[in-house]
């Protein structure tokens, strides 16, 4: 069976890498319109409600006003990239690994995780769940990121700016819109302080954690939130948790090249009362391009690595 699929916002950084990793696959059809017509809604309108599959790769009002354009009573399911429906009800939240396959393979709305929550969720959500750290905690999260995660003006700022920025933190009005979908999947009592950062590099991410465990209720020994990260990941061929002998340094090239494999760390000091929990991720891969088509196989009935940028084992 073919499955039509409509990357609406086709010309922007994350509809160019889904295009890219669905080009050539025969399980899908790409319903395409050109410059005109894209900006065209009754074009726009016809194609959504064509595909099978709608994939939103717009800012966030522009991806609410696409939502409308579709018949309910339609066949039409939905993948949103923006942040428009990410703690919306009636939303299934398309990270598999922590939601379920089945849940995003059953719905008929799903909204990708950002590429900042991806790191964070992907470390804190199983640890609050299964009760080693607290959900009322105080949370910090310092991250950076390439700066194809800003979108054209971001791009067009580090690759044609003279001199380019070396650094860029950002995030100072503290009310990032990241932090909502941070705090609601991870259930937490309280948002997290988050620091972003952006580096002049085109793309990929580290995101991090760090924990005072010796202040916690219980005393949770790093060794223990590594071991609870590994069994909740075990099987998975996106996500995978680095063992008791990580690396002293974690670099980000500024030629990364594409993935869309997550690597999850715990380092502690000696002792284990302190711990740094680290993802590293493609903020185009598992962080946006790769986490749309992960979720556009689930829905599709098909095996959710197809087409992915993975290690081979």
């Amino acid at each position: 069976m073919t499955h039509k699929v409509f990357i609406d916002g086709a010309a922007g950084t994350t509809g160019l890498e889904i295009a890219e990793r669905l080009a050539g696959r025969s399980e899908f059809s790409l319903l395409t319109l050109d410059d005109a017509q894209r900006k065209d809604a009754d074009a726009r309108r016809e194609a959504l409600n064509e595909a099978d599959v709608a994939i939103l790769c717009l800012p966030d009002d522009a991806a609410r006003e696409a939502v409308e354009m579709i018949d309910p009573a339609g066949g039409t399911r939905v993948i949103d990239a923006s942040s428009a429906h990410r703690t919306a009800e009636g939303w299934c939240y398309g990270f598999p690994e922590l939601v379920g396959r089945e849940r995003v393979a059953d719905a008929r709305r799903v909204s990708n995780p950002g590429c900042y929550p991806t790191g964070f969720l992907a470390l804190v959500a199983p640890l609050v769940l299964e009760g080693l750290i607290p959900k009322d905690w105080p949370y910090t999260v310092n991250a950076v990121s390439g700066y194809s995660g800003g979108g054209k003006a971001l791009i067009e700022r580090y690759e044609i700016s003279n001199p380019t920025p070396a650094f860029r933190a950002y995030g100072y009005d503290l009310a990032h819109k990241h932090l909502p979908e941070m705090k609601a999947h991870a259930g937490l009592d309280h948002p997290v302080l988050f620091a972003p950062a952006v580096i002049p590099a085109y793309r990929g991410m580290i995101v991090e954690v760090p924990l005072h465990l010796g202040a916690m209720e219980g005393n949770p020994h790093a060794d223990a939130l590594r071991d609870a990260l590994s069994r909740f990941y075990e099987g998975s061929q996106i996500v995978s948790v680095e063992g008791s002998h990580a690396p002293s340094e974690l670099v980000l090239e500024q030629e990364e090249a594409p993935t869309d494999a997550m690597q999850l760390f715990v380092f502690g000091n000696e002792g284990g009362w302190n711990a740094r929990l680290v993802a590293k991720l493609d903020n185009l891969g598992k962080g946006a391009s790769g986490a749309a088509v992960q979720n556009l196989n689930l829905l599709c009935g098909l095996p959710e690595t197809t087409g992915l940028h993975l290690p081979i084992a």
